[in-house]
């Protein structure tokens, strides 16, 4: 498989990243590179060796989910620079 022009705009446009123009044909050869790389990588003989899932092979402990109150809600709201009662106040920092 080659990347081309066009497979570079729409990665771009998926990944809602800005390009220009004069970015595309680096970009073209960088990800062609990335390809050929990979498709290295599918001709190692790969026989007998497990799927690695996990970086070491600890067990996850689970413990059970238990709402408990660790601190009161007055103390939780002290430090806080606007709340009232039982809620902080943050400012909205998202816009449409």
């Amino acid at each position: 498989m080659t990347i081309d022009k066009e497979t570079v705009i729409k990665v771009a446009d998926l990944a809602r990243i800005e390009i220009k123009e004069e970015e595309i044909s680096g970009l073209t050869e960088e990800m062609n590179k990335i390809l050929t790389f990979m498709e290295k990588l599918n001709e190692l003989d790969t026989t007998g060796v497990k799927p690695l899932v996990y970086m070491n092979e600890e067990v996850n402990v689970w413990r059970e989910d238990v709402a408990k109150q660790e601190i009161t809600v007055a103390d939780g709201l002290k430090n806080s620079a606007k709340h009232n009662e039982n809620y902080f106040f943050v400012p909205k920092i998202i816009e449409k």
